[in-house]
């Protein structure tokens, strides 16, 4: 009694999950993502742009603290790596950096651009190429523009 007593709940065990209970699992894992997805993806990508706004704004500083050692700007040739290696042309009471410890990335991952002079009325322009890792598209986050398309 007690071998088939044992036999029948091993039977039972091994049973599984029917066909309608894995496609309810399924309707139900599927239904759910389609509402709380797209509201963790929206937050996540503001964060992502609120990120390289703060990014920007920390370049700024720097761009502004290596102005004042040295009297200009990085050329566009320099770039941003000027804040992290001294440029050729600087003595040491020129350069007082490295002005960052490591070269930001925007909320992306992807590198910023860096041009002087600017062609936005400002004396550089940094861009991130945004969501879409693409420059000159409708999405870029700039120094220039404060409110970038949130597409």
């Amino acid at each position: 009694m007690f071998r088939r007593h044992g036999f029948s709940m091993l039977r039972s065990a091994r049973r599984g999950f029917t066909l309608i209970e894995i496609i309810l699992v399924v309707v139900i894992i599927l239904t759910l993502a389609a509402v709380v997805g797209p509201r963790l993806f929206g937050k996540a990508k503001s964060a992502r742009i609120m990120t390289t706004k703060i990014q920007i704004a920390n370049l700024k500083n720097s761009l502004g603290e290596f102005e004042v050692h040295a009297g200009r700007l990085p050329t566009t040739q320099e770039g941003l790596e000027a804040l992290m290696k001294k440029p050729s042309d600087l003595t040491d009471d020129q350069w007082a950096g490295p002005y960052v410890d490591s070269m930001p990335k925007d909320g992306f991952n992807q590198s910023f651009d860096y041009k002087t002079p600017s062609e936005h009325e400002k004396d550089y322009d940094i861009i991130s190429p945004g969501p879409d890792g693409k420059l000159g598209t409708s999405d870029d986050i700039t120094n220039f523009d404060a409110t970038p398309s949130a597409h």
